[in-house]
């Protein structure tokens, strides 16, 4: 079953983010028993190219990818999903217009204004009937809100049927407050319930990021659905940074 229609059955899906432009690395991840990986193309290293083979490596476990694309832009949205990602998720929106681009970048009209070519991975490499209509269903589509004014007026932004994910940015919204890292702080968890349930109110999936039990038990009391373990970066580097502690 889809990541789509689990969340719509009100299930809790699990993932993690990926700063490593390694096909391997994430195939490892999937292989853990995943359901999704985000490939983060704002902070990672990652170009298209290895961004489609770390999307085939996700596949061959039954993971699935999603991106984050660097920016609000047509072009990176639209190779994101031609190279067959489970969808998108876009950063920094703060306003009703930046939400109203980026779904109609992600969808194939009378939708949006996606650009067409069957051609393509996400086409299966050949034309095909209702491929337009198949697509603009199958897609995931999602936002990032993290600062002040994004939150203000979150009910208005993420007013639009077409849209399923809006993650919440808790390391930007902690710097934007003016308690930088500090992701568990009183003040951010107030917000971020507050913005959760109202993105409940609306039908949409809340996703986070979350570091260990207590986070993820707190997470899924409050309603967050989507929820993002770490980063493969960090997992890494904690993994390894025990060797100091054996050292003595």
């Amino acid at each position: 079953m889809r990541i789509k229609e689990r969340l719509n059955q009100s299930d809790f899906v699990y993932g993690t983010w990926c700063l490593i432009p390694s096909p391997e690395v994430i195939n490892i991840l999937a292989k853990a028993g995943l359901d999704f990986v985000l490939i983060d193309m704002e902070h990672g290293a990652a170009d298209y190219v290895k961004a489609q083979l770390m999307i085939m490596a996700a596949e061959a476990e039954d993971c699935e990818a999603i991106i984050r694309v660097a920016d609000n832009d047509e072009a990176s949205i639209l190779r994101a999903l031609d190279i067959g990602a489970s969808g998108v998720i876009v950063p920094h929106i703060e306003s009703v217009e930046d939400r109203e681009k980026a779904i109609s970048y992600m969808k194939y009209p009378p939708l949006g204004v996606r650009g067409f070519s069957p051609y393509t991975r996400a086409g299966g490499y050949t034309s095909k009937k209702k491929h337009t209509v198949q697509e603009n269903e199958r897609i995931l589509t999602g936002i990032i809100i993290e600062g002040k004014s994004g939150i203000k007026d979150i009910g208005k932004i993420i007013d639009d049927p077409q849209l399923d994910i809006v993650y919440i940015g808790t390391y930007d919204l902690s710097v934007s407050i003016g308690v930088p890292g500090d992701v568990s702080h009183p003040s951010v968890r107030e917000i971020l319930i507050t913005c959760v349930d109202e993105i409940r109110r609306q039908g949409k999936f809340a996703g986070c990021l979350f570091h260990n039990g207590d986070e993820l038990d707190f997470f899924k009391e409050i309603g967050i659905q989507f929820l993002a373990y770490k980063v493969d970066s960090k997992v890494l580097y904690d993994g390894f940074a025990l060797i100091n502690e054996l050292k003595g």
